[in-house]
């Protein structure tokens, strides 16, 4: 027994450290907490969870009528968010075979019913590494799917909210030591992805870093973008723990019902030794 729990703690510590390394050097940037409490920003991020990540990916711990912890009927559900034969009463899963997937993809596409969760780490949280992974899709004309990502170098999954998006200009900028000199290496990747690199030398000893920016053609389109990974990040935030807002609200009304039970035995117990003393 000690064996196996000592096997189980030696690959959750190398799986975190490979999440952690993937995303090494990478800001990520804090996603709105505030998403979480509004209903309306949760039904968006729904609706955008079934219509573009739901072709891949399943959610099989998930079931569509959670989706009324969000202010969503069943008759909604069914007419606007389901799509094919399934039931409300059914888990949100995915007709494409693993096999497949494994062919078209590399490997198959995760459940994404914890996805917020197992994406926590000691360095980030969970939705702000989900918020920045789904923002940092660039153009690459060099990888497989013509697509790469700030987090996640060479991902598999292709950047499917792009129309959303929209084009825009990727520049890397990386400060590396070799064994002459320290140097700057900045590329920029345009609209389609083709890339132009310059190095620069430098002198002294600078750190080593990484930095990258984008340039938007439509600002304002981008801008859109960020609000609506910010409903999509928040719904799969809901979905990993659906029961957390009612938990609170619970929580809450046991705090105070055992606040006014102390005051109760607090007058209780002083009535009864008033006569004693």
């Amino acid at each position: 027994m000690k064996k196996l729990l000592v096997c189980l703690m030696l690959a959750a510590g190398a799986l975190w450290g490979a999440a952690a390394a993937a995303a090494e050097g990478i800001h990520m940037d804090p996603f709105p907490d505030e998403r979480l409490k509004d209903l309306a920003s949760l039904q968006r991020g729904a609706r955008l969870f079934a219509n573009y990540c739901l072709t891949c990916h399943s959610a099989s711990l998930m079931r569509w009528n959670r989706l009324e912890d969000i202010g969503l009927q069943d008759k909604q559900i069914k007419d606007f968010l389901i799509f094919g034969t399934q039931k409300v009463g059914d888990v949100m899963a995915v007709s494409m075979r693993p096999a497949d997937a494994k062919a078209w993809f590399g490997k198959a596409p995760p459940d994404l019913s914890v996805i917020a969760r197992a994406r926590t780490s000691f360095e980030y949280r969970g939705p702000d590494y989900l918020f920045t992974f789904l923002r940092g899709f660039y153009r690459d004309a060099g990888s497989p799917t013509g697509w790469n990502n700030v987090v996640s170098a060479n991902v598999a999954m292709p950047h499917v909210l792009w129309e959303r998006q929209g084009p825009r200009e990727t520049t890397i900028e990386r400060v590396v030591h070799t064994e002459k000199a320290a140097s700057k290496i900045v590329t920029v990747l345009d609209h389609a992805g083709l890339a132009s690199t310059s190095t620069t030398p430098l002198t002294g000893h600078p750190e080593e870093s990484l930095e990258i920016s984008f340039k938007p053609v439509d600002a304002l389109r981008a801008r859109q973008f960020d609000s609506d990974v910010a409903d999509l990040v928040g719904y799969l935030v809901f979905m990993t723990d659906p029961s957390a807002r009612t938990r609170v609200l619970i929580g809450v009304w046991v705090l105070l019902y055992v606040g006014l039970f102390c005051v109760v035995a607090w007058w209780l117990n002083r009535a009864y030794w008033k006569d004693v003393r």
